[in-house]
């Protein structure tokens, strides 16, 4: 065992009573370890992604009463709420971003919305009236190639091209050989160009990406069901155009990659239509015994995909298994807290709304509102999918888990991570997803990444996707509970040495 965990002096039992006074033996943490269930596992589960609780949209009737479940779990094991008014609940204002009301001409044309260009952000109402746009080309910016090296963008309108350049030999000038870059990966492309522009100050976006565009209308231009935090609408624009638009303000796009500034008239009103509601996240804290003001987060979203066409979408491994998880963790650091034993440093167990929605629940936490203060948060420790198997997965080993993050802030959370499974679980840790550059960009899509942009290290605990992810055939029948227990184990094995370690980890790898 780590240095920190206790020594051993009592068998491991796998009784469920949560003890309520202080024991005669000395218990360590496999004791409490092995309370964690496929039992108690799965019964939690098939309630949480029954149809009752109508796939769990948020803001719908169905989220509303798994906050109310869960509040009620934490009610029962006495684990109080994180926040000092004793309410569980911790309200997220939301809004439906409806169908913009936009009009745009350029050079005396006028284009319409949807047809001819698709808004993607929840901008902020306003206008722009311009005689001139700036062609970034490609939009990339690389240390050996750049589109940007004579270009001023702040405050301007930006037009730029999917894709990347090549070289007169037919190798791609970013990768230097015949493999494109992630500048032009479908999934990288859109969010790298976006937020490098937004970087420079540019005022509005205009992408000329042609063999997107319809996804990009079915995604961003229906009038329901888009969400967002209350008043974090974009000072940005962002527009996906069609061939007409971006022809119309430079006839040679298709051929032309030469960063200038191009004489064009644009004049943009915007109105922004929203509908506010409210969800909530759910927060409930285990108060440290030697070093209260150290902070464990674990992680893990409420809600998922609702009801469509009928049909509930359950959300049993998204994210009903990492839901699950986080009540049984909560319950064995309770019987050791009941035991006086520990833990030493504070853990909050905190579900998270809106994660489908765009990680809002736990932006609004990191961003906005953090009940506990960030500075004080270590690690957040983030569950998001760990009750079923990679089907694409090459590896034949079953007994596996992807990590992803655990490096990226801190060497030391990689190394006790590492270190933990080596004691107690010898789960293969697959890092699969972990790369920079990998294209699925997981580890901008959980909960975990507000807390990283914040610079608080993490671990995003995933078993990758299946044929019946985002589908209504996520049930919780198909769960493979021996691997569910075995998972869940392990992040709580990882969350106890880190709350009772003498020190704190260092982060070594801070995004300034």
């Amino acid at each position: 065992m780590l240095s920190s965990m206790a020594v051993l002096t009592l068998a491991c039992s796998t009784t469920k009573n949560v003890s309520t006074t202080k024991p005669t033996e000395i218990h360590d943490v496999n004791f409490y370890a092995n309370t964690i269930t496929s039992d108690e596992l799965k019964k939690d589960l098939y309630t949480y992604a029954s149809d009752e609780f109508e796939g769990r949209e948020t803001g719908e009737e169905g989220q509303k009463k798994a906050v109310e479940f869960l509040k009620q779990r934490y009610v029962d094991l006495g684990i109080p709420s994180a926040k000092t008014n004793g309410d569980y609940f911790q309200e997220v204002p939301l809004e439906v971003i409806k169908t913009p009301e936009v009009t745009l001409n350029v050079n005396n044309t006028d284009f319409e919305l949807i047809s001819d260009f698709i808004s993607v952000l929840p901008s902020a109402s306003n206008t722009i009236n311009t005689t001139n746009i700036i062609y970034a080309g490609y939009g990339i910016e690389t240390e050996n190639y750049s589109d940007y090296t004579t270009l001023d963008v702040k405050d301007k309108v930006v037009l730029f091209k999917a894709g990347e350049p090549k070289n007169t030999d037919g190798t791609y000038t970013i990768s230097g050989t015949t493999t494109t870059s992630k500048w032009s990966n479908f999934r990288q492309e859109f969010a790298l160009k976006r937020d490098l522009a937004k970087s420079k100050g540019a005022r509005a976006i205009l992408f000329y990406a042609p063999d997107i565009y319809d996804m990009a209308a079915n995604r961003y231009g229906k009038s329901h069901g888009r969400m967002t935090l209350q008043d974090k609408e974009e000072e940005l624009f962002f527009f996906v155009i069609n061939t007409k638009l971006a022809e119309t303000i430079l006839p040679s796009i298709q051929t032309e990659s030469a960063p200038q500034t191009l004489a064009s008239n644009f004049k943009l009103n915007y109105k922004k239509v929203s509908e506010d509601f409210n969800s909530e996240n759910v927060a409930a804290f285990i108060k440290g015994s030697e070093k209260p003001d150290e902070i464990i987060v674990i992680s893990a979203h409420l809600d998922h995909e609702g009801i469509k066409d009928g049909e509930v979408y359950n959300g049993a491994d998204d994210d009903g298994s990492g839901t699950v998880a986080i009540l049984e963790i909560a319950e064995a650091f309770k019987q050791a807290q009941n035991n006086n034993e520990g833990p030493k440093r504070s853990v909050l167990f905190l579900h998270v709304t809106g994660e489908e929605k765009g990680l809002l629940g736990s932006s609004y936490y990191a961003d906005i509102d953090p009940i506990k203060p960030l500075n004080n948060t270590m690690v957040d420790l983030n569950i998001d999918m760990i009750g079923r198997t990679d089907p694409t997965r090459k590896n034949t080993n079953r007994n596996y888990v992807y990590l992803i993050g655990s490096d990226k802030l801190s060497t030391d959370l990689h190394n006790i991570s590492e270190a933990v499974n080596k004691s107690c679980c010898n789960i293969e840790l697959d890092y699969t997803f972990n790369d920079d550059n990998d294209p699925n960009r997981f580890y901008y899509r959980s909960d975990h990444y507000n807390f990283a942009k914040n610079n608080i290290p993490v671990i995003f605990y995933f078993n990758g996707t299946h044929a019946d992810y985002h589908k209504p055939t996520d049930t919780p029948d198909k769960i493979e509970y021996d691997l569910l227990e075995n998972r869940t184990r392990l992040i709580f094995y990882t969350a106890w040495e880190l709350a009772n370690r003498d020190n704190k980890i260092v982060v070594d790898k801070a995004v300034k």
